[in-house]
């Protein structure tokens, strides 16, 4: 069995996706938490100078989606063919448009500016993507694409603490078959144990 490390800041956010694989598939790892301080010096050892990083038996690898990507196939979540493997990419691209479009605005530097955002980000862009994504949902009976469990299901749902962080709130409070994702997932005995055993971070 590979030696898997994951290395990251001691937040759920973008390194939760991989333990969320790795515990899905029990494969033991590394939970290496790296902290303020420490990162400065570790930065030059990272392939990009950034985490999350995924060591596989001593080589580093970059890119959250792509180590995700990776993992799945691994612990058998990826999809049974070209075709379902696209519609898990094409959700899990939408989900990330949709972080990045929370991101922008809750790590807008400028008070005044972000005031601003914030009403489109609460009036129009929050409500579409929740609306589309729960539809997904819907569609595929609880997960989010191809009517079964796959890594696209981990990878919401492992993000979505910090979605919620950054947009101070519930997201999927009034997203009953977003909720029916969550659900699904931490309902699964391995990931069940996971949350039970992990640090507690508000992110």
């Amino acid at each position: 069995m590979p030696d898997y490390k994951v290395y990251y800041f001691n937040v759920k956010a973008l390194g939760e996706p991989l333990r969320f694989l790795l515990s899905y598939g029990n494969l033991p790892f590394d939970d290496i938490r790296i902290t303020r301080e420490e990162w400065p010096a570790l930065k030059p050892t990272m392939p990009m100078g950034q985490m999350p990083v995924l060591s596989v038996d001593g080589k580093k690898v970059h890119q959250s989606v792509a180590m995700s990507r990776y993992l799945a196939k691994q612990v058998g979540l990826a999809g049974a063919d070209d075709w379902e493997n696209l519609m898990i990419d094409t959700v899990v691209d939408t989900i990330n448009d949709f972080r990045l479009k929370i991101a922008v605005v809750s790590y807008e530097p400028d008070d005044d500016v972000k005031e601003k955002k914030l009403v489109t980000l609460n009036s129009e862009v929050i409500p579409f993507y929740l609306e589309k994504l729960d539809d997904i949902a819907r569609d595929n009976n609880g997960h989010m694409a191809n009517g079964k469990l796959t890594w696209a299901d981990m990878y919401f749902v492992a993000i979505l603490d910090y979605l919620n962080y950054m947009t101070k709130s519930d997201l999927v409070a009034n997203h009953p078959n977003l909720q029916r994702v969550v659900d699904n997932v931490t309902s699964i005995d391995s990931i069940k144990a996971w949350i039970d055993k992990r640090p507690q971070t508000e992110i």
